[in-house]
């Protein structure tokens, strides 16, 4: 039985049902269903949009937010047909509440209990919509559960183990790489797939008086027992493992790494800055801005 079972029960899908939201739920659903856990599809209408509206037009005031309202069952509707069409037996609840995205999905994982949370990097804007989009950065900065980021690229290849063969474990040795790390290897083991680990050099952040072989020499061996610490957590597992300590400044050595054969990439939301759960860290948003392929963020406990 693979450990996923127990480290994820059920998946959230917020949804507004655009076309990134929909990349975003597909590939939840595949988290959902390797994990065998309840699906809970979640359409926000926000308010600040609604009463947007309602000052404008106040005479259509009924009829526009009962439109409103009706585009989020519609959006729900379609991401819980999706998960019975991909599994029968998958246990879907739905929901459809009102208030500021971010803020409804924070309070919906904590209240239910969520393990992960699923999301596309786009969604609808402007008046008379279901915001998601932008909402997906305020998530990451605010929810304590990992989130799976798809990016539009992922639409058309599923989390299966016939096509997970390669999971990108970035590390620094700090404590919320250290639980990055523990969920790659569990993601890995489920998709009986190999861990890359990989540990980056920034040589920048030393000064120019120093040698190139001494800066070297000086970040080689934090990593060397980063990687390290990898290989023995992932032994535990019987998961295969790789390590790879490159040069260069963090985002672009693991763009760079998962542009070639990586098929999803875990990785903390923040490292040795030590900044608290409603921060991510630079390194961590500029991969899920700019990679290609699923994203499966974890947030550093609090403690």
């Amino acid at each position: 039985m693979s450990p996923t079972t127990d480290a994820i029960d059920s998946v959230l899908l917020p949804t507004d049902g655009s076309d990134g939201a929909l990349v975003g739920a597909k590939r939840g659903i595949d988290l959902a269903t390797t994990a065998d856990a309840i699906v809970h599809v979640l359409s926000v209408v926000d308010t600040s949009e609604a009463d947007a509206v309602s000052s404008v037009l106040e005479r259509e005031d009924t009829e526009q937010r009962a439109t409103v309202e009706a585009e989020a069952e519609t959006a729900v509707d379609a991401v819980a047909s999706l998960a019975r069409d991909r599994d029968a037996e998958l246990e879907v609840t739905t929901a459809t509440e009102r208030g500021t995205a971010f803020r409804v999905i924070d309070r919906y994982v904590d209240e239910n209990g969520i393990d992960a949370v699923a999301m596309g990097t786009k969604g609808l804007t402007g008046l008379r919509r279901v915001v998601l989009g932008s909402v997906a950065e305020n998530v990451l900065r605010t929810v304590g559960v990992p989130i799976l980021v798809a990016p539009p690229d992922a639409e058309d290849t599923a989390l299966t183990e016939e096509t997970v063969e390669n999971v990108l474990v970035p590390t620094d040795g700090s404590r919320g790489a250290a639980a990055a790390v523990d969920w790659g290897i569990t993601l890995a083991d489920a998709f009986d797939a190999m861990v890359h680990a990989l540990y980056s050099v920034d040589t920048s952040r030393y000064p120019d008086r120093m040698e190139p072989d001494e800066v070297l020499t000086t970040l080689d061996q934090p990593g060397r027992g980063a990687l390290e610490m990898v290989r023995e957590r992932a032994t535990e597992y019987g998961v295969s493992v790789t390590g790879t300590v490159a040069t260069g400044p963090p985002a672009r050595i693991i763009l760079d790494y998962a542009d070639d054969e990586i098929d999803f990439v875990v990785i903390g939301t923040h490292g040795r800055s030590g900044l608290e759960r409603h921060l991510l860290g630079s390194v961590t948003e500029n991969v899920v801005r700019n990679a290609d392929v699923p994203v499966f963020c974890v947030p550093m406990d609090g403690d």
